[in-house]
């Protein structure tokens, strides 16, 4: 089985791809949790994966709290347990912070021993996250370049999945993934992970409810859009790189920032 979270298709794509070649089954963190959906039992051999962004160099909030209520039955001291997390540039101590968490979680544990990802990869793909003043979607030519060189590398990661290689570490986590995921991104996920900078031009918006819909939260309601503010938002950004007019901001920074998710102009299939 293969937990995957997703805001703006990257996760989704790259995770559907390696389920489709392993033959694993897919299943959407944010549905989970919404129907309290926690407990799982495996069958004998099954691989578990976690697929989801990095954000802020650290692994989502959300991917964070469903590990902690996770329940898993028929766990075998050898069970072979991977992740793969895509992201715009590196990673840092991502997978670190993964396996500390899973460490952390009792009921993961067969023995006492914990499950712990022993395959780890990183894909770059197109950069989503426009929220402060130095970051930009890429160029079209830099979309296409990211996702032919993931298209390139998914085949291997599926191999090392199928044949169930332990020991794999093909990570770019940048030249100081200690300060990129403890300091930057601790102050990052801890200050900068809300919904209370989104708005929403009136003039603009069309109230067609796509924000709503691609929602992995489902913090958004009525047209035109309404923030919750359940505290779930994950600032996947998806309400903002879907909405077809632009309609949609995060502060000031954004409204002159492009606009991106997997597949938008139909060619990245």
């Amino acid at each position: 089985m293969i937990f995957y979270f997703s805001g703006t298709g990257n996760t989704r794509w790259a995770a559907t791809q390696i389920a489709e070649a392993v033959g694993d089954e897919l299943l959407f963190i944010p549905e989970l949790i919404s129907k309290g959906s926690y407990e799982f039992s495996l069958q004998p051999g099954e691989r578990i994966g976690f697929c989801f962004p990095t954000h802020g160099w650290q692994v989502p909030g959300i991917v964070r709290g469903f590990i902690r209520k996770l329940r898993i039955n028929g766990l075998e001291p050898d069970t072979f347990c991977w992740s793969l997390t895509t992201c715009g540039d590196n990673v840092g101590e991502t997978m670190t912070i993964l396996n500390k968490d899973l460490a952390a979680n009792d009921h993961l544990k067969t023995n006492g021993k914990p499950l712990q990802a022993t395959a780890v990869f990183s894909v770059v793909m197109p950069e989503t996250y426009v929220c402060l003043p130095f970051m930009y979607t890429d160029t079209e030519e830099r979309e296409q370049e990211k996702i032919s060189a993931a298209k390139a590398q998914l085949p291997h990661i599926a191999d090392c999945i199928r044949e169930k290689r332990t020991g794999v570490e093909e990570l770019v986590k940048g030249s100081t993934p200690r300060l990129y995921s403890y300091v930057i991104g601790g102050y990052f996920n801890k200050r900068m992970i809300h919904d209370r900078k989104f708005t929403v031009d009136r003039e603009k918006c069309i109230e067609c409810g796509k924000c709503a819909k691609v929602c992995p939260v489902e913090n958004i309601k009525g047209t035109p859009p309404e923030w919750i503010h359940n505290e779930r938002c994950t600032c996947c950004m998806a309400c903002y790189h879907y909405c077809p007019t632009h309609a949609i901001n995060y502060g000031k920074t954004t409204r002159k920032r492009g606009q991106y998710f997997f597949n938008r102009r139909g060619d990245q299939r």
